[in-house]
């Protein structure tokens, strides 16, 4: 639930857009991201798991990534193809799920699935930050925190597409592995 509300937070921040509302924006985002490991660590190790925290954990997870993907789509922060693409496949994959539980499959998730989510939460913080900062206690020039965000971003959407395909392929793999009813 705290997830959900940081939602208007992170996107009232990125709204403001200086250098330090950016900077606070990408804060709350990376506490979010944070809260969300720590809450599914600790529901498996306590075996708390519920069938409420199973629905809000990813609705929290794909409302937070989306809202702040489409909004920065709107501020010219992100090409608005590679949005479509991300959300494209994540609603490809809940229907295949859906349609796997309905038949009494379970289609787990994947590592490239978790490799595409990691990816993307580190572009997602990259491009809130999205101004020049130096690396503090170096000499090396400062960093552009908006194209390193979009080459990570791009990255995301590539593994996104691969692990999206592998999704389908499990699919596939485990229908044609059912037992077929007799007539």
């Amino acid at each position: 639930m705290g997830r959900i509300a940081a939602i208007p937070l992170v996107l009232v921040l990125l709204d403001r857009g200086g250098p330090r509302d950016c900077y606070w924006a990408a804060l709350l985002f990376a506490g979010a991201a944070i809260t969300d490991f720590l809450d599914g660590y600790l529901a498996r190790k306590r075996g708390l798991v519920s069938v409420l925290g199973k629905f809000l954990d990813p609705l929290a997870d794909k409302l937070i990534v989306t809202a702040v993907l489409v909004f920065m789509v709107a501020l010219g922060r992100v090409p608005a193809w590679i949005v479509v693409v991300l959300i494209a496949r994540d609603l490809a994959i809940n229907g295949l799920r859906s349609v796997a539980s309905a038949q009494g499959l379970v289609i787990a998730a994947s590592d490239g699935g978790k490799i595409k989510t990691a990816f993307q939460l580190v572009a997602i913080m990259m491009l809130l930050i999205h101004f020049r900062y130096p690396v503090i206690g170096t000499s090396i020039q400062p960093i552009d925190y908006h194209r390193v965000g979009l080459v990570v971003l791009y990255l995301s959407m590539g593994v996104s597409v691969l692990s999206g395909a592998q999704y389908l392929r499990d699919f596939f793999s485990a229908v044609l592995r059912q037992p077929r009813p007799s007539t």
